[in-house]
């Protein structure tokens, strides 16, 4: 019993680097103002070897996606995709007017300063999907969190 017990651990701690694979940063989302109904989430991430991101949830919200926006006939278009494609060592970024996760169908106005949970989950190259939870910043429409240095109005 002592070593099916000690055996299970093991595989659980082997199985865990999966996970860590993955580092996302600066994760954020915009503040919404009352009735409004979505609003958008935004990182970096990295991957240490090829995987892909496809899916995420939210308890604020009942619908979320992963989309992008792209110009077509000088009109830009959003919409859902299936996946992006995380290359193996590269940083790709979510932000507005690019990829971002589309949080629909909100539950509660998002405040400014509020900590969004959000689950995001990624298929590596061996095609085993692993989820990573993050804490997502809500910050006000317009603020994308760069800093000004020494920049004065």
């Amino acid at each position: 019993m002592k070593t099916r017990f000690a055996l299970a651990v093991a595989a659980s701690l082997i199985a865990f680097p999966a996970a860590a694979q993955v580092t996302v940063t600066d994760p954020w989302v915009r503040s919404t103002v009352p009735a409004q109904k979505a609003t958008g989430a935004f990182m970096k991430v990295k991957s240490e070897g090829d995987a892909k991101l496809v899916s995420a949830a939210s308890p604020v919200a009942k619908v979320v996606e992963v989309h992008e926006m792209s110009m077509k006939d000088n009109v830009m278009q959003m919409r859902a995709i299936e996946s992006l494609a995380l290359p193996a060592g590269k940083t790709v970024e979510l932000k507005p007017g690019g990829y971002h996760v589309m949080l629909m169908d909100l539950v509660k106005p998002i405040d400014k300063g509020a900590a969004v949970p959000i689950t995001l989950t990624f298929v590596g190259k061996d095609g085993k999907k692993f989820t990573q939870e993050v804490k997502a910043e809500a910050r006000a429409p317009g603020d994308d969190g760069s800093k000004h240095k020494g920049h004065k109005h």
